[in-house]
């Protein structure tokens, strides 16, 4: 089953950072991506920019574009997790493994299944590209 491991951070949490305080976290990160990908869970993990970036599209009747993100809030979206786990407890132990600074919040959500429904997702899960590399 897949899952979604959203990270919550604080507004320009990463600003105050020293190089070497980066570098840390980032070879963390490389560690966890390499864990995830050597289990084969890793579909995708990758950070987004600053809020500051954002774009909206709303959909009320027609599509409407403004800048910003939708939602007024000190903390937001820092990056995101796909994995393809066994169940909600292995994601779980993704979440505790994720090296995330002190005051993050870690969604955990399953990815909707709706094959039943007609609907095949083009994602390739890890099992899929393990067997076409």
């Amino acid at each position: 089953m897949k899952y979604l491991l959203t990270f919550i951070v604080g507004e320009r949490s990463m600003e105050s950072a020293t190089p070497e305080e980066m570098k840390e976290g980032m070879d963390a990160w490389t560690a966890f991506d390499r864990e995830t990908t050597e289990a084969g869970a890793l579909i995708a993990c990758e950070p987004v920019e600053d809020a500051e970036t954002t774009i909206t599209v709303g959909v009320e009747g027609e599509r409407t574009v403004t800048d910003g993100r939708f939602a007024e809030s000190k903390e937001q979206l820092g990056g995101f997790c796909q994995l393809e786990c066994a169940d909600l407890t292995e994601a779980l132990d993704w979440a505790n493994k994720a090296p995330v600074q002190s005051g993050t919040a870690i969604e955990v959500r399953p990815i909707t299944d709706l094959s039943p429904f007609g609907y095949e997702s083009a994602t390739v899960s890890p099992a899929k590209a393990k067997a076409t590399a």
